[in-house]
């Protein structure tokens, strides 16, 4: 269950504060960890001390130590030494290595938790009993976050999101596949979501990751209650897809603000493709050449004044009075009008959802 560097990293520092060798071995005799230069396992000596009904052992110069959890033996720890100090800094040690594995057990047992509260793998009924037992607070705000880079996420990529909240028991970091990292957040009673939006730039900046390519961070809305948390995080999740589609050039993203996105996402593609028909017939936004698009966008930037369009694209007002002529020439949609300009805007946003959901199918 406890990696082996992290009983390695355990092992140098007793030996750092006692100057004792230590050595960690598994129930078959595989060296785990170690701190001796020449220490050469006998596994005779082991599997007898392993069988027998004793919790240490003074074996050929060696200290040997039982590790149990749960009355179960996990780990024999070896000291080099055979006087009175020696045995109580290698119980010392034990004690230690022991309530490593409690509290792993623990982390692991609510990682498994939420990850299966995020997923709404769980009963109501269980969610109150488990979080009960693993003393998880279920009338708290929450929201929840999720990371994603265009790196290749692995072990230490989520141990460095950790590290930012300084192991706060109160915050769980997880994952539930390989693309992303998924932050539960439990609030304060004077945050809300402008400090969601602070804590997702910090994560970003703290972690090197704010502008580059692909990398976004997306969170839900804040839910009161623990059996709510799975909502926060399928908003995360549809705000992340919908911030990748609509907005790409934002690296923070909320449920919150996703406006008509939002409900352009949820169409099924037929209908998408039956209201493009309608609208342009056989033609689309995406035969319109790089001149017309930029025009269009300019245009909407702008809030479909033409003088401020005109000045910004260093163009003849005239010119984009042609353009814009031309453009309902062959639409019928005049983008001067604010209804067909509406109704422009979301054809494009449209066409935009449906060009993603090609790229997923491939």
């Amino acid at each position: 269950m406890i990696s082996n560097q992290v009983l390695q990293n355990t092992l140098e520092g007793l030996k750092e504060i006692s100057r004792t060798e230590f050595c960690v071995i598994d129930t078959e005799g595989k060296v785990l960890a170690s701190t001796f230069v020449d220490y050469v396992i006998n596994q005779v000596d082991v599997q007898a001390f392993a069988n027998s009904q004793a919790d240490s052992q003074l074996v050929k110069g060696y200290q040997y130590f039982k590790v149990c959890d749960d009355h179960q033996l996990e780990y024999i720890l070896v000291v080099h030494g055979e006087d009175e100090d020696t045995y109580m800094i290698g119980k010392l040690a034990a004690f230690q290595i022991q309530n490593l594995i409690v509290a792993y057990k623990e982390r692991f047992d609510k990682d498994s938790f939420i990850k299966n509260l995020l997923l709404d793998n769980l009963l109501l009924v269980d969610i109150y009993n488990r979080a009960k037992k693993l003393h998880i607070e279920a009338d708290v705000p929450r929201v929840v976050l999720i990371l994603e880079t265009q790196q290749e996420k692995d072990h230490n990529s989520i141990e460095n999101v950790k590290s930012l909240f300084g192991g706060k028991s109160k915050d769980f970091i997880t994952a539930v596949d390989e693309k992303s990292i998924i932050i539960v957040k439990e609030l304060a009673e004077n945050e809300g979501y402008p400090e969601m939006d602070k804590l997702a730039e910090t994560i970003l900046a703290t972690l090197g990751l704010n502008k580059q390519p692909g990398t976004h961070i997306a969170y839900g809305t804040i839910v009161k209650e623990l059996k709510e948390v799975s909502r926060s995080y399928k908003e995360a999740r549809m705000a992340l897809d919908v911030g990748k589609i609509f907005f790409g050039e934002r690296e923070v993203i909320a449920y919150s603000s996703l406006g008509i996105g939002r409900l352009i996402y949820q169409l099924p593609i037929p209908l998408c493709k039956m209201f493009i028909k309608e609208i342009f017939e056989n033609k689309s936004p995406d035969d319109f050449d790089e001149e017309t698009l930029v025009t269009i966008d300019k245009f909407f930037e702008n809030s479909l004044n033409v003088s401020e369009t005109s000045r910004q694209l260093y163009i003849h007002r005239n010119t984009l009075v042609y353009r814009l002529d031309k453009l309902q020439k062959s639409t019928g949609l005049d983008l001067r009008v604010f209804e067909d300009a509406i109704t422009f805007k979301i054809a494009l946003m449209v066409v935009r959802y449906m060009k993603y959901m090609e790229t997923l199918e491939y």
